[in-house]
């Protein structure tokens, strides 16, 4: 009995923050949890800068409204689907996951919310539990589920590893220098054969 967990953001969709610093001419904003392996203190820093120039969830969401998933996700969502059970564990938020699910068939999404204000501010951010992709993972193993897992960022490296089988994807060159034992793919015929091969095993 297995299921796939697959990170959201760089793997399905483009990296939300990155638009959100594109559309708002905000360069800092770029930076992710490729960049930064601690969530807490690179939200903290986001909130911050957020704050500095007045931007809120109303902003944010004008920006994800507009994202895309990358070319193929739907479709190797749908495939990978057909062959098992899948949940998609993110360090994003419900508020700006939403619009997303929609565009990729409404998959199951494990994900953190926001706290935000009445005149939207977005005062702090609530982690569903600490850890949250390796807990989740170990989680289900506990309940009996083999898992694979496939991400792009440093949050990602937990689940992963304590998968069956687990797999970097479209990841950093530093990443994959620094985990050669992990392998990488770059496209989603590659992950979905390699997928598909750790199910059979």
């Amino acid at each position: 009995m297995y299921i796939t967990c697959l990170d959201l953001e760089g793997v399905l969709v483009p990296e939300i923050w990155v638009a959100f610093a594109e559309a708002s001419g905000i360069p800092e904003l770029k930076r992710t949890t490729r960049d930064e392996p601690d969530y807490d203190k690179l939200m903290k820093w986001r909130l911050g800068i957020l704050k500095e120039h007045g931007l809120g969830l109303k902003e944010i969401q004008e920006t994800i409204a507009k994202i895309d998933p990358m070319p193929g996700a739907r479709e190797f969502l749908d495939e990978l689907r057909e062959m098992g059970q899948v949940i998609i564990i993110s360090d994003t938020f419900t508020q700006f996951a939403k619009p997303l699910m929609k565009k990729l068939g409404w998959p199951t999404i494990f994900c953190n919310s926001l706290e935000v204000a009445e005149n939207g501010e977005i005062t702090g951010f609530k982690m569903r539990i600490e850890n949250s992709k390796y807990s989740t993972v170990k989680a289900l193993q506990s309940i009996g589920f083999e898992t694979i897992a496939s991400g792009d960022s440093y949050n990602d490296l937990g689940m992963i590893e304590a998968s069956k089988a687990g797999f970097l994807f479209r990841s950093t060159e530093q990443i994959k220098k620094d985990h050669p034992e992990l392998p990488a793919y770059e496209t989603y015929d590659e992950l979905l054969s390699a997928i598909r091969r750790a199910v059979n095993e």
